[in-house]
């Protein structure tokens, strides 16, 4: 059976194992496949700005990381943030919903990976890669915990006129600090239902980017149908998931610090260089990260090494091109 084939042999978005060796299997230090998760600052300018200039000036910076990775001779998959761009898209729904419908927010998921795909590619191709963008469905339980209590905040900060004029329309709406913001739930990812179709294009060569945002939620009905919901997935879980399905020896996740920390935002901070599983554990159940900032990186760096992946590593966007050989970032192993 060729590559190709056996990156469909399983339904559902798992990859089978084949015969065929994949980049890093041999464990001697060879060219690897990585997946490389970027968090939404390398989508936009350093203050957040999200300006279609500035976002294809943020892409085009990222990707000269991206270039450095595949020239050095290590297949990549990247998946991306999308937060800014969803709230851009969700207050164009606001301020014309009296002109037409609100679309749904699986759909601004699915608007969100096609843009910042376009984006990527025509970045990559300055560097000579070839690339490949696929818009990627997640499965999630439609009986998620998070679909009865949704406490995932979106969007921008509005009035609570603005908010009663949502509700009306059937979203949720909580009160912060600085105003009301609108909440969906961020379910489990069960399955990345798009993963063969991304296996196969990076057994054909192609650089990859997928999952942005975590993926386009969907829920399978009774009759096998698939239906889109309102959600929002963890981009980095996503991330670890995809990158155990593809059979990736790496997971690294660029952020906008250099490590994580224990005792972050205290005199007693440390940052948490190699590290075991078990004791990145503890240190996670001892919550020392943020359940909206590190902690899902952290929690996602554990399932996939936990899952067989050689080596995942927490870092900044700057330092890539030295996670794979040197000894930056948080790097957790075996």
């Amino acid at each position: 059976m060729t590559q190709r084939e056996s990156g469909r042999e399983t339904a559902g978005g798992s990859t089978s194992e084949s015969n065929a060796a994949m980049p890093g299997d041999s464990g001697s230090g060879g060219n690897e496949r990585v997946m490389l998760a970027l968090g939404g600052n390398a989508m936009t300018a350093p203050e957040g700005n999200a300006s279609p200039k500035e976002q294809r000036e943020a892409v085009e910076r990222a990707m000269a990381h991206v270039a450095a990775l595949v020239h050095a001779g290590h297949q990549v998959i990247l998946t991306h943030g999308n937060g800014p761009q969803v709230g851009n898209l969700l207050l164009k729904n606001q301020l014309a919903a009296d002109v037409v419908p609100p679309v749904p927010l699986d759909w601004c998921g699915a608007q969100t990976q096609a843009t910042i795909g376009v984006l990527v590619l025509n970045a990559l191709a300055a560097h000579g890669v070839p690339s490949a963008a696929v818009v990627t469905r997640t499965l999630v339980d439609p009986d998620d915990h998070g679909f009865r209590h949704p406490v995932k905040p979106i969007g921008r900060y509005f009035s609570e006129d603005e908010a009663k004029r949502f509700q009306e329309l059937g979203q949720r709406w909580h009160r912060f600090e600085k105003g009301w913001r609108r909440v969906v739930a961020s379910p489990e990812p069960l399955e990345i239902l798009d993963a063969p179709a991304v296996a196969t294009l990076m057994d054909a060569g192609y650089t990859v980017v997928a999952a942005g945002g975590g993926g386009v939620p969907v829920v399978r009905a009774p009759d096998a149908a698939l239906h889109g919901v309102e959600a929002v997935i963890d981009k980095d879980l996503a991330a670890a998931m995809l990158a155990s399905a593809v059979r990736c020896t790496s997971l690294l996740i660029a952020t906008n610090v250099p490590h994580a920390q224990v005792g972050y935002g205290t005199p007693q901070a440390r940052p948490i260089g190699r590290i075991g599983v078990d004791e990145l554990r503890r240190l996670a159940e001892e919550g020392h990260f943020g359940e909206g900032s590190m902690g899902p990186k952290v929690e996602a760096a554990l399932r996939f090494v936990a899952g067989g992946g050689r080596r995942a590593v927490i870092t900044s966007l700057e330092s890539l091109g030295e996670a794979l050989t040197g000894d930056v970032g948080t790097r957790v192993e075996v």
